[in-house]
């Protein structure tokens, strides 16, 4: 009898004991909001209604209501040449609103070159006087030199950020950072993140009277295209253009990398003289600035946004 009570009372208990919960699913990794211009303020410029002061105005103001988690400046900051007087009374005077949420790439030349002008550092670690105040990512890493290679994860996003500037002045340095860029991406992509790339001089581009693409950095490319990089955003041609997805040799292919090239930031533009297969939209006469919305999933949103003039380009690329 005891042990008959004692099974029925087994029996009761497991009748009533709930099932086991399955765990909560993961939560969505949370969009990503980016802004992203170069080539921006002419010399001597101070206007807040000229092309560069409605631009930097427009993206103080998405700072201000936390409408981006990050403005990417692609370089060329201030014209012709930088030095700390040139970025605090010009530079910090339309664009001083955007450096809490700025993470930079140097432009060879206007910005960067070893032994003549290498003031963009300072200025973004709050060293020149009378501007204090360090930019986002200086915020976070104190200083650091114009020429060196750094990654930021921005959500489910995983950004490379490369001087372009290298291949000018030291090939041994870019041949470091190939190195470097082919570690960090494939940890990143072994991590599960979506990649990204900035850098100033672009490689997917149409030719304009001033420059054709950056070919030096092939090396780089050909590590972009082996990690699958989704997007890569570059400037200095002071036009806008976007590529189809587009792999090392050229091809549009499904996994290729979408490139923009955003050089609207209120210098003078210049109109194109080659037409590449590969560029999908481009334009010469408006300035402003982009919009990325980056999901979780890898997909991502894209809207030009113009300040002064009327073209734009928008769109949405699917997940991988």
């Amino acid at each position: 009898m005891a042990a008959v009570a004692a099974f029925l009372l087994a029996l009761s208990t497991a009748a009533c004991t709930s099932p086991p919960k399955p765990p909560e699913p993961a939560a969505p990794a949370p969009d990503v909001h980016i802004a992203a211009v170069g080539d921006m303020n002419p010399a001597d410029n101070t206007d807040p209604d000229s092309p560069s002061g409605r631009n930097g105005a427009a993206i103080t103001k998405l700072v201000e209501d936390n409408g981006i988690n990050a403005f990417l400046g692609l370089g060329d900051f201030q014209y012709s040449t930088g030095y700390c007087d040139d970025y605090v009374n010009y530079w910090a005077r339309l664009w001083g609103g955007t450096m809490p949420r700025l993470y930079w790439v140097a432009g060879p030349n206007h910005d960067w070159e070893p032994g003549r002008n290498e003031d963009l550092e300072k200025f973004m670690n709050g060293q020149c006087p009378g501007a204090p105040e360090k930019a986002a990512i200086n915020q976070e890493r104190r200083f650091f030199p114009s020429g060196e290679p750094y990654s930021k994860d921005f959500g489910n996003w995983h950004f490379a950020f490369l001087s372009s500037g290298q291949w000018r002045y030291d090939k041994a340095q870019a041949a470091a950072t190939t190195a470097w860029l082919d570690r960090d991406l494939g940890a990143a992509q072994a991590a599960g993140k979506h990649l990204a790339v900035a850098y100033h001089e672009p490689y997917f581009t149409s030719d304009t009277e001033e420059h054709t693409r950056a070919a030096a950095q092939k090396p780089w490319i050909d590590v972009m295209w082996k990690h699958r990089v989704r997007l890569t955003l570059s400037g200095s041609q002071h036009n806008y253009e976007r590529s189809c997805p587009v792999n090392n040799a050229d091809k549009c292919v499904a996994d290729g990398m979408t490139a923009f090239q955003v050089s609207t930031g209120g210098v003078d533009l210049r109109p194109f003289t080659s037409s590449p297969r590969y560029i999908e939209k481009r334009f010469s006469d408006t300035h402003g600035f982009l919009r990325l919305t980056l999901h979780g999933d890898g997909s991502f949103d894209w809207n030009f946004v113009p300040t002064t003039g009327s073209s734009t380009d928008s769109g949405t690329r699917s997940a991988p």
